[in-house]
C-alpha cells in the first residue's frame, strides 16, 4: 500500500496546486517512484498494490488510473493507520508492505535494491518491520531501536485486521505496541533518504536525483544558464537557475536569476533554504 492521502501542509504553497505524492523529484512524480520500486519486487496492478487518496484526491485517482487499487477517503485524511484500516477487506488476510509516497529513497543499487528486498527477506509474517537509518541521537524521541524511520514498514495481518477505518497513526496503533512487546525489527537502510516534507528537503531530494550535472527534460527549452538544477518537461528557462527545481511547464524570464528555489508556472517561486530536520514519527 502506498500512502498518498496527506495534505502536505509543510510543503505549501506547492501542495496547494498539486498533491505531494505527485510532486516531481528528478522529473518523476514521487508516487511513480514508489510504484516503480514496488514493481521491481513483482508487486503491481490492483490485486497487489493499493493507493489511498483524499486531499486533491481527484488528481491522484486520475493519475493512478488502473495501475493500482484506489481507496478514496471522504472528508479529511484518515491518517496512516486509518488508511490501512479502510483497506481491510481488500487486504483480506495478507501481510502489508506500507510505503509513504513522499519518501525519496536512492539506493546504491538499481531499484528495488537491497532496501525493500531486505525488509521482506525471511519475514515470519508475524512481526512488525521498519526500514530505518541510524539516528544522530539514538535515544531521541521518534527513534526505533536507535533508528529513524525511512518510509516503509511491513505489517502482519493479525494487527491490520483490528485497525478501524477512523483517524489514527501507525506509530501509536502498531509500531510502539509492537516495540513494547519485542515484536518490532528495524532493517537498516544505507542509501540516501529524504522525506520531501519541506521545500528545503524537497529541493535536496531533487538535487540528489539530478546529480552533479543537473537534469533537464528533453523537451525543455533552455536558452539561459542552468547549473545543477532540475528542469521539467515543457519548461522554459531564459534566465539563470542555480540549484533550483523548475516544474514542468514553468517559465523563467530572461532577467531572472534564481537560486535555491522551486519555480511553478510563471508566478510562483518558493524559496527552499537549508534542508530542515524531517518530521519524525513520535
Amino acid at each position: 500500500m502506498v500512502l498518498a492521502a496527506g495534505e502536505g501542509t509543510r510543503l505549501r504553497p506547492l501542495t496547494e496546486r498539486l498533491p505531494k505524492a505527485l510532486c516531481p523529484v528528478g522529473n518523476v512524480p514521487l508516487l511513480d517512484r514508489a510504484l516503480a520500486r514496488l514493481a521491481g519486487l513483482g508487486l503491481s496492478g490492483p490485486e497487489a498494490v493499493a493507493v489511498n487518496a483524499c486531499y486533491l484526491g481527484d488528481q491522484i485517482v486520475e493519475w493512478v488510473g488502473t495501475r493500482a487499487h484506489l481507496s478514496v477517503e471522504p472528508g479529511d485524511p484518515l491518517g496512516t493507520a486509518g488508511g490501512v484500516g479502510k483497506l481491510r477487506d481488500w487486504i483480506a488476510g495478507r501481510g502489508v508492505l506500507v510505503g509513504n509516497a513522499d519518501a525519496y529513497l536512492a539506493d546504491p543499487a538499481v531499484p528495488p535494491g537491497p532496501d525493500i528486498a531486505a525488509l521482506l527477506a525471511g519475514w515470519d509474517g508475524e512481526s512488525v518491520r521498519l526500514l530505518g537509518q541510524p539516528a544522530p541521537d539514538p535515544a531521541a524521541p521518534g527513534t526505533f531501536d536507535g533508528h529513524l524511520f525511512t518510509g516503509f514498514s511491513l505489517l502482519p495481518w493479525r494487527l491490520v485486521r483490528d485497525l478501524p477505518a477512523t483517524f489514527g497513526d501507525l506509530v501509536r496503533a502498531v509500531w510502539r505496541p509492537a516495540e513494547a512487546a519485542g515484536r518490532l525489527t528495524v532493517v537498516p537502510y544505507r542509501g540516501a533518504f529524504y522525506d520531501t516534507g519541506t521545500p528545503a528537503d524537497y529541493l535536496a531530494a531533487n538535487l540528489h536525483a539530478a546529480g552533479a550535472g543537473g537534469l533537464v527534460a528533453a523537451d525543455a527549452t533552455v536558452t539561459g544558464h542552468c547549473q545543477r538544477s532540475v528542469v521539467g518537461a515543457g519548461a522554459t528557462v531564459r534566465g539563470t537557475v542555480t540549484r533550483c527545481v523548475v516544474w514542468p511547464g514553468a517559465t523563467v524570464g530572461p532577467d531572472e536569476r534564481l537560486h535555491d528555489v522551486i519555480r511553478v508556472g510563471a508566478d510562483l517561486t518558493v524559496p527552499a533554504g537549508e534542508p530542515a530536520q524531517p518530521e519524525r514519527p513520535g
